[in-house]
């Protein structure tokens, strides 16, 4: 060693690289956030207000039956088929991402593959006379739906760090309510006819994906890509909840709350419209969805950032889960318009904080960084599956009660039996 080696000081190491495998560990930033928050806003307008007018009013306006169960009852089986399309294609989708090596990274271009394929059945369905094609582009659009919320989950586990995981779900699960009721307003006040409300929203999909496709997406190693075979998928798509036993409460959970979530709104029309006698269903549709939304907003971005604050994710969610139980009850016992508000408002609020605390708490129950992707779109089944599925039992449980109690009651059920579910987890405070 010379003289002037020694007189230099120590270099420091240079900073290890971070790959697509990695554990992220660089808080995003706030125009991250902001990005992700508003392609979420395009996906849940997208999505929901179908769900909570369009498609209904268009398969009721279809049928025209004698009978209002019959249009209850068809609305429920093109939702309970939609359904059996999202388990095939979330986990489908998530492990192709996952063993995605495309310069443009793993789930920028499955996030741009989705959106197209949702937008362009959106407008097919707007167009369509017929009570199977109806069925036959909803479909393909819950599969575009997928496709693209499989590699926008997934986001959460590639590029945001556990302590800031709760606070980034808020705003993937905010926008849901803000969706909601823009949607809403705009297909019932701004353009009232169905096919240009679809094509309206497949519009506003396809450009507010825009902001977050310009975000960098780091690429997969080539030598980091696992082997895409069919029986390695296929095998993929079972988890063991003895093995990974957090994994499986987690997602036991989830499908409990979101279908006693989906019991409690997917219905509301046809509440408001056939229980209440409501001559003004879809104005106050609009306001339960109004006052949905600002609880659900509130929830998901003050709790969210709260859980990580507090390093807790457990208590959040069964307190959520629970009173989601409490506003089905209330809608059950008292079949009133002034006690639904309130219950939209416990609704939101238990919503909301599970919609967040719930999403960060499935990241940190994932076996397996390699398939982050995979692994969320089955997280993501017992999201969208309920929703589809819910209609159904709803449905089901009208037609052999004659009313809407039953399904509030089953509501209730489903959303306490999700809060003792939670509660079995052992991994995560």
């Amino acid at each position: 060693m010379t003289d002037l080696d020694a007189a230099q000081p120590p270099q420091p190491a240079p900073p290890a690289t971070v790959t697509a495998l990695g554990e992220p560990v660089r808080r995003v930033s706030a125009g991250w956030i902001a990005s992700f928050a508003t392609v979420w806003l395009g996906i849940w307008m997208a999505q929901l207000t179908p769900v909570q007018l369009l498609l209904p009013a268009q398969i009721d306006a279809q049928l025209r039956p004698d009978n209002w169960v019959d249009s209850v009852v068809a609305f429920g089986a093109i939702s309970g088929i939609a359904a059996i399309a999202t388990i095939i294609a979330y986990p489908l989708t998530g492990a192709l991402s996952d063993r995605t090596t495309s310069r443009f990274g793993r789930r920028r271009p499955w996030i741009a593959i989705g959106a197209v394929v949702f937008a362009l059945s959106l407008v097919s369905l707007g167009l369509q006379t017929e009570i199977w094609a109806i069925g036959a582009t909803w479909v393909a659009a819950s599969v575009g739906f997928c496709i693209m919320t499989a590699a926008l989950t997934a986001t959460i586990s590639d590029q945001v760090p556990v302590n800031q995981r709760g606070f980034v779900s808020g705003w993937m699960s905010a926008p849901q309510a803000i969706g909601i009721i823009v949607g809403l307003v705009l297909v019932t006040e701004l353009v009232t006819d169905t096919s240009l409300g679809y094509l309206l929203l497949a519009v506003i999909l396809l450009v507010l994906a825009i902001p977050f496709l310009t975000r960098a997406d780091q690429p997969l190693a080539i030598a980091d890509r696992s082997r895409v075979t069919a029986k390695g998928i296929v095998a993929g798509f079972w988890i063991s909840p003895r093995k990974h036993p957090d994994f499986g409460w987690t997602l036991l959970s989830r499908v409990l709350v979101s279908v006693g979530n989906a019991l409690g709104t997917s219905l509301l029309l046809y509440f408001l419209m056939f229980q209440l006698n409501d001559a003004h269903a879809e104005d106050n549709l609009i306001v339960l969805t109004l006052i949905y939304m600002v609880f659900v907003i509130a929830a998901s971005l003050v709790l969210g950032k709260l859980s990580d604050k507090l390093g807790r994710r457990k208590m959040f969610v069964f307190f959520a889960s629970a009173l989601q139980g409490v506003a089905a009850l209330l809608l059950a016992l008292f079949p009133d318009l002034t006690v639904a508000m309130v219950a939209a408002g416990l609704l939101g609020l238990g919503y909301g904080c599970f919609l967040s605390v719930d999403q960060a708490l499935a990241t940190q129950v994932l076996p397996d960084a390699a398939s982050r992707g995979k692994d969320l779109g089955i997280m993501n089944i017992a999201s969208a599956v309920p929703q589809a599925v819910a209609p159904m039992i709803g449905a089901a449980a009208v037609v052999v009660s004659g009313s809407f109690m039953l399904v509030f009651l089953l509501g209730a059920a489903f959303s306490f039996a999700g809060a003792f579910a939670v509660a079995r987890v052992r991994g995560v405070r």
